[in-house]
């Protein structure tokens, strides 16, 4: 079965979908008509524009090119994350914490799935590496950002019996463990709930993409599953790592509860 190719005119049908919900939204007086809209001529623009730099790269497979590529979808996922905590952390932090745990998780897993799963030719391969690496920074920014606010906003509310087991003689460690196993239960939820529903509620993106692509339906849950356990491994490792990263940073050198360190969202400073 060949791909079948979709016209202006198709994708424009869909789009009156859109303006049909909008449409409805203003008439129920629901109040996001005005983000729909703009939601939906932000993601028409970025998926074009990714189109466009996605077909010079798999025509160049320039490493050069491609990780400037990566370090993008990189850098605009660190600020994802931190967009979606209600209490973050002061200054480089705010944004490192969760840049580097998505870069150790979801980096270290994708080279391994390019050099000893897949084992692609050259392993910078962008028809590879770069939906690989998006469906992983993906999945994994959404449940870092879900551990850091739960991790934050558990610290800000637990302040009081934080200090009182550090009065006592406790650890910064011991102070905070059960906040930090909450958060990386928060964090894991949603790649797990994905895991226990795929196949029965759903199709997973993957799957979908590649039987619409004529791929054979056993290949593509194949790849599905492949990416389903990368996906829960990168999201885990990268939760695990930030919510280290940012549990050690609520304390001092004298093991002292730093919620200075933490700034509400709506903050300027």
């Amino acid at each position: 079965m060949s791909l079948v190719l979709l016209t202006p005119l198709d994708l424009a049908f869909a789009a009156l979908l859109v303006l049909l919900l909008a449409f409805m939204s203003w008439r129920l007086h629901l109040g996001v008509e005005r983000r729909l809209l703009i939601a939906a001529v932000r993601s028409t623009v970025q998926l074009l524009l990714v189109g466009l730099v996605l077909k010079a790269l798999f025509a160049q497979t320039n490493p050069w090119l491609i990780g400037l590529m990566a370090l993008f979808m990189l850098t605009v996922a660190g600020f994802e994350v931190l967009q979606r905590q209600k209490r973050r952390f002061c200054g480089p932090w705010g944004y490192g914490i969760g840049a580097l745990s998505m870069f150790i998780s979801s980096f270290s897993v994708l080279l391994l799935t390019l050099t000893v799963i897949i084992r692609v030719e050259p392993w910078y391969q962008p028809q590879y590496l770069i939906p690989l690496l998006g469906m992983l920074l993906g999945n994994t920014m959404s449940g870092a950002a879900i551990a850091l606010d739960t991790l934050t906003r558990g610290a800000w509310d637990a302040r009081g019996r934080i200090e009182a087991r550090l009065l006592s003689g406790g650890t910064w460690n011991d102070a905070i463990a059960d906040i930090r196993r909450d958060s990386l239960r928060a964090g894991l939820i949603p790649i797990v709930n994905a895991m226990a529903t795929a196949g029965l509620v759903s199709l997973p993106g993957m799957m979908t993409g590649q039987i619409l692509a004529g791929s054979p339906p056993m290949e593509a849950a194949k790849y599905q599953l492949l990416m389903m356990f990368l996906i829960s491994a990168g999201t885990g490792l990268g939760s695990m790592a930030a919510v280290w990263i940012g549990s050690r940073r609520l304390f001092d050198e004298r093991e002292r509860l730093r919620l200075d360190r933490l700034r509400p969202a709506e903050s300027k400073h």
